[in-house]
């Protein structure tokens, strides 16, 4: 056995969006890997089935069975803008169905399995037109500019291809789900005319056909986020009234939602990049769903008039569920892989990089000065004595949490244990998965509520001879590139520091992000220089490594910058890097070429100021 390198990020086979065949017989999903020939991430569609070796499917996305499961439908980019294929199970060549000018997104198969709808760009795209800016919603983050284009519903004939437009007008069209008599669609959209200054979210059922007549379902103010037709259920997926805390699922009867009781204190997941989870499912008159438990995505079964009970935890982390005939299929990243795929429970693949013996971290509580408890997750060789260097690592969101499964974004950490360094993350305050009061303890108070949930562990391991006082380092993404900036801004304690896709002027990045005002609104609430580590920057003496995605529209790159100048203005040692064609997710789907000088990067530094010379 061998411990990682930096080389095994091209060997990583990350699994995801599994979709189990109506018969139960097996399951396709997605593979991706970073190619280093090609510089890109490589997605595939394989199938794997019990008693079988799983097997390659051909390149593509968004894999879907047809109701009968003879058809699998899924998206593929050839020559183009992606498109919707259709593989025959019992033999022959995939075909293209879709000639969307500017592509297709996920299929969604009617059900009697005439029909796919999609969600997919619609409008005139011209890059070199005068881009008119009428509203704050004109970019997004990973899309850029929106120059006009809004998202679509279509609906294609399965056979012979036609399609047709079922919506059009100046709002974006969430993925449709079919109704049971396959007459109509539902999705969310935020149509108000105000929508970029006041969040909101409504559900909508349309007619299945070209300009559909379509209308607003549900009389409460909830804002929806996603919907599922399930059976004869309509759920949806929605916060209660404002865009704050968990998400929760209700269901739509009498022309209204409400809610579904749960019995937890728990955010529902339904899945984003770097926020696993998955859609609900029904398995007769049970709900399945996934929800953030301590950091881990676990999934739920809620029969009715019950409590939800755990039907996949411990060191799971679940990222996709599907369920037909009475078997459940789903995808878990563990301590020792980063993905596999499971069918009832047993594993299907075996995707853990072939002998490589990985340092799993321990789980352990702190207490805040003010009795708050913080769990945290020490990684480190456990056969070593001594104090020795630490590695803080802060996680982003606020909103999100650390589990400790194998984790192939931050390769870092287990290269650091293998040079004898501790890395400490921790899920302080409004980390996810330890209830809602919990999950909102920062808002209004960025820094100033969660300073002590970092800074107070690392007491601990230096009184207990674990960290050695000199050698400690911090680093994060996101917030936790905040949240890098403020503890420097703070505490000299650091003998290095690198913040990542940073947030360091809360007023000028509220002006310049894609959802600066949403933020300013529901996070920041309104106190920006009190809360922003600019305020703080003349006490910085961190060496510091900013590292950015060039074209971070979440949080844009003139945050880096302004954190650059003004530590290189007062002469301490800093250096900025960035990534030409970066969003603010590229160190999770990024260019592999930056994803590993990423972690390199990280490495270097660490070694130069915390266990080199420091020239």
């Amino acid at each position: 056995m061998r411990r990682l390198s930096l080389d095994d990020l091209y060997g990583l086979a990350v699994p995801g969006d599994p979709q189990l065949r109506p018969d139960g017989s097996a399951v396709a999903y997605t593979l991706t890997r970073a190619d280093r020939e090609s510089d890109a991430n490589v997605t595939e569609i394989w199938l794997a089935a019990p008693g079988a070796a799983p097997r390659r499917l051909g390149a593509g996305s968004a894999p879907r069975w047809s109701p009968d499961g003879r058809t699998l439908a899924f998206v593929r980019a050839a020559d183009g803008p992606p498109q919707i294929h259709l593989l025959p199970m019992d033999g022959g060549e995939s075909r293209v169905l879709t000639s969307a000018k500017l592509g297709a997104g996920a299929p969604v198969w009617s059900p009697d399995g005439t029909r796919i709808a999609y969600a997919g760009p619609y409008g005139e795209l011209n890059p070199d037109a005068p881009i008119v800016i009428d509203t704050l919603e004109y970019k997004a983050d990973g899309a850029g500019l929106l120059r006009g284009l809004t998202t679509h519903l279509f609906v294609v004939d399965a056979e012979d291809g036609t399609s047709a437009q079922v919506t059009k007008g100046d709002f974006h069209a969430g993925a449709p789900t079919w109704s049971p008599e396959g007459d109509l669609l539902a999705f969310t959209a935020a149509m108000d005319a105000d929508r970029d200054l006041v969040v909101g979210g409504g559900l909508y059922l349309v007619e299945a056909k070209e300009d559909g007549a379509f209308e607003r379902v549900g009389r409460s103010e909830v804002i929806c986020t996603g919907a599922w037709w399930l059976g004869e259920q309509l759920i949806v997926s929605a916060f209660r009234d404002v865009p704050e805390g968990h998400t929760r699922l209700f269901v739509v009867q009498d022309d209204d939602f409400v809610e579904v009781e749960t019995g937890l204190d728990r955010n529902v997941m339904v899945g984003a990049p770097g926020y696993p989870g998955a859609n609900p499912v029904m398995d007769g008159d049970d709900l399945l769903f996934a929800a953030r438990d301590r950091g881990f995505t676990h999934l739920y079964r809620l029969a009715p008039g019950g409590v939800a009970q755990k039907i996949v935890g411990g060191d799971a982390n679940v990222s996709g569920a599907s369920l037909a005939h009475g078997r459940l299929a789903y995808v878990a990243a563990t301590p020792r892989s980063s993905g596999d795929v499971y069918l009832d429970g047993d594993a299907l693949t075996e995707h853990a990089l072939d002998g490589v013996a990985l340092f799993e971290a321990r789980s352990r509580t702190f207490t805040a000065p003010d009795g708050t408890p913080v769990e945290g997750f020490v990684l480190r060789d456990e056969t070593l004595t001594g104090p020795g260097p630490l590695l803080l690592d802060i996680h982003g969101g606020p909103h999100n949490a650390w589990s400790p499964v194998f984790d192939g974004v931050h390769l870092y950490h287990q290269l650091l244990a293998a040079r004898g360094w501790t890395v400490l993350t921790l899920n302080p305050r409004a980390s996810d998965g330890y209830g809602e009061a919990f999950y909102t303890a920062t808002a209004g108070a960025w820094g100033l509520s969660d300073e002590d949930d970092f800074l107070t562990p690392l007491d601990v391991l230096v009184e207990e001879g674990v960290a050695d006082p000199d050698r400690l380092a911090v680093t994060g993404y996101s917030y936790g590139g905040y949240m890098t900036c403020w503890l420097t801004g703070r505490t000299d304690r650091f003998a290095a520091a690198v913040p990542g896709g940073v947030v360091t002027d809360l007023r000028s990045m509220i002006g310049t992000a894609d959802l600066g005002l949403y933020l300013s609104k529901h996070e920041i609430r309104g106190e920006h220089v009190e809360q922003s580590p600019i305020t703080n920057v003349g006490n910085v003496v961190t060496p510091t490594l900013i590292l950015h995605g060039d074209s971070d529209d979440r949080c844009p790159v003139g945050q880096a910058e302004q954190w650059f100048e003004a530590l290189r203005e007062r002469r301490v040692p800093v250096r900025l890097v960035r990534y030409p064609g970066g969003s603010h997710l590229f160190i999770l789907n990024g260019r592999p070429s930056h994803r590993f000088d990423y972690n390199e990067r990280i490495l270097a530094w660490l070694e130069q100021w915390v266990s080199g010379s420091q020239n």
